[in-house]
């Protein structure tokens, strides 16, 4: 019997760590040809839900999106800063009315994700894009748990914005040829997901807040995987992540003072908010990103799309690349977000799903 692969090998551990390094020093020079900000097509009949929209990549996600004239739902937390944002973007076009609304979303309570998914439903309109960015780093903070039980990272970055695209589906399929977008990052490369202790309660491995993100965000890579394999061409719904590089972003007020200092040392290197949200906006809006999509459907590549930085195809690190943890993976989100394991085809049936958080009809 071949035993079960526990951690990354150290030859993989210091490859990633070469990987995320390059990636750092040389991203300005892979990105050279990109605009700055990214030239939009209008996007007059496109509704997009963003979460995470009060700060950072996701701020300039929404506001892009906006001027160019899609339909935004900025899905935060914050109202009230959400609200001051759009008076603030309506007032720099001269007045000019955005059409942009905010809806409450909390992504530290499942119940908040599925408040949110039916009453998005409710509406019975299409939804085109769906881009989870929302995400935590907090840099050298003890273990923290949800209100739900779950590691605060693997919650904030995996198992909500699954839950959300799922439920979400049958928008999503109303909005066809629709897109389901996962904000990831080059950290995944150093990530390793135990299936039998993902929420890392076991003491198998000692916690830190870099391995709660780091195995959150491979986690995501491979849930997005099987939800692209799970979702026929027809239902018109592509699945991708994307890398928006390594960005200065408001992480840096959780990292400790010292740290803090050698942050600010490199700022040639690291990506302004803009610039992260050129991957993001690309996959939003590229015309044959579907195509492309359905491509790797049919080749059966064992991962779904991931665009880097610089907006083009990329491959994700060779652990995300594991079709066994990814199926495993799957298996136990599912579980663990309280959802039955044929979710994703009754959906597409256009049947009712339960799930075990928020308001369940009888």
């Amino acid at each position: 019997m071949v035993k079960k692969k526990q951690a990354l090998g150290w030859i993989e551990w210091l490859m990633g760590w070469m990987y995320v390094t390059y990636e750092l020093l040389f991203q300005r020079t892979k990105t050279s040809h990109l605009q700055n900000p990214l030239e939009l097509p209008s996007l007059n009949d496109l509704t997009c839900i963003v979460t995470g929209t009060t700060s950072g990549i996701g701020k300039e996600i929404a506001r892009q999106l906006a001027e160019a004239g899609a339909h935004v739902v900025m899905a935060v937390r914050n109202r009230k800063t959400a609200n001051e944002l759009i008076d603030q973007w309506c007032s720099s076009w001269a007045g000019i009315l955005l059409n942009v609304e905010v809806m409450e979303l909390d992504l530290l309570s499942l119940d908040s994700v599925v408040g949110f998914a039916n009453t998005w439903n409710a509406r019975l309109e299409p939804l085109h894009v769906l881009i989870n960015n929302a995400g935590i780093f907090s840099i050298g903070e003890t273990q923290k748990f949800s209100k739900d039980g779950f590691e605060e990272h693997l919650q904030v970055n995996h198992l909500a914005p699954a839950l959300l695209s799922v439920l979400l589906l049958p928008s999503l399929i109303k909005g066809s040829t629709s897109r389901i977008i996962n904000v990831n990052s080059v950290m995944h490369y150093v990530g390793f997901v135990d299936t039998e202790d993902m929420n890392t309660v076991s003491g198998k491995r000692k916690y830190s807040s870099l391995l709660g993100y780091t195995n959150s965000k491979l986690a995501q890579v491979m849930f997005s995987s099987v939800l692209h394999k799970r979702l026929p061409v027809e239902s018109g719904v592509n699945v991708m992540c994307v890398s928006p590089g390594i960005v200065h972003t408001n992480v840096a007020r959780d990292l400790p003072r010292i740290v803090q200092a050698a942050y600010h040392l490199i700022p040639y290197f690291l990506f302004s908010p803009q610039e992260g949200s050129r991957s993001a906006l690309f996959a939003a809006t590229d015309p044959q990103i579907p195509e492309y999509c359905e491509s790797l459907k049919t080749d059966e590549w064992p991962v779904c799309a991931f665009i880097s930085q610089g907006c083009h195809p990329t491959n994700p690190s060779k652990e995300a690349q594991s079709v066994e943890t990814s199926f495993e993976v799957w298996e136990k989100t599912l579980e663990m977000i309280g959802l039955p394991s044929d979710a994703v085809e009754r959906l597409i049936e256009g049947k009712e799903v339960r799930c075990r958080y928020g308001t369940r009809k009888d």
